[in-house]
């Protein structure tokens, strides 16, 4: 069940809620996540991110509406985490002179979760027919008989994967 939003019953001030209850998410937070700072850091972008939907919740549901956005953001923590963790594994066979700079591994990073998060939104056949061909280095044909798709629509799809990505990565 999601938690009523300002929709005409009285909704709480934001500044309201973050007195009253950013010391017991923070320390929801901390419990969840196992650190304080990352549960700090997350307790803000908790308040920042419903600042700027400008959604408040209703005063009986302002806790299970903080733990909602909280979540999301955990998620998102969780992913970036799971993602610079296997980008550090990728370059870390690399010599010390190719090693990106740490303005280098942000942008790649930052590059690489926009793309994991369009390729989330994607069609799964989509989806797969770009990974096989990106990943599993398949030709068209071995995709085609593997998702038992024509050739035809293994090239759309993942021209179509292939757009989104650059679509992802200017944005």
């Amino acid at each position: 069940m999601r938690p009523a939003l300002s929709s005409g019953s009285p909704t709480i001030a934001l500044d309201q809620l973050y007195r009253d209850h950013h010391g017991w998410l923070s320390g929801w937070l901390r419990g969840r996540l196992g650190n304080a700072p990352d549960a700090a850091d997350i307790a803000q972008d908790t308040y920042l991110r419903i600042l700027g939907s400008g959604r408040l919740p209703v005063r009986e549901d302002s806790r299970r509406y903080l733990v909602q956005v909280a979540k999301g953001l955990v998620i998102d923590l969780w992913r970036r985490q799971e993602v610079e963790r296997a980008y550090r594994d990728a370059i870390a066979h690399l010599p010390e002179a190719q090693v990106p700079s740490p303005e280098t591994h942000w942008l790649i990073v930052d590059a690489l979760l926009r793309i994991d998060a369009m390729l989330d939104g994607l069609p799964a056949p989509v989806r797969e027919a770009f990974l096989l061909a990106q990943f599993q280095r398949l030709t068209l044909a071995e995709i085609a008989v593997r998702l038992d798709l024509a050739v035809i629509t293994v090239r759309r799809h993942i021209q179509r994967a292939l757009v989104a990505c650059l679509v992802a990565c200017e944005a």
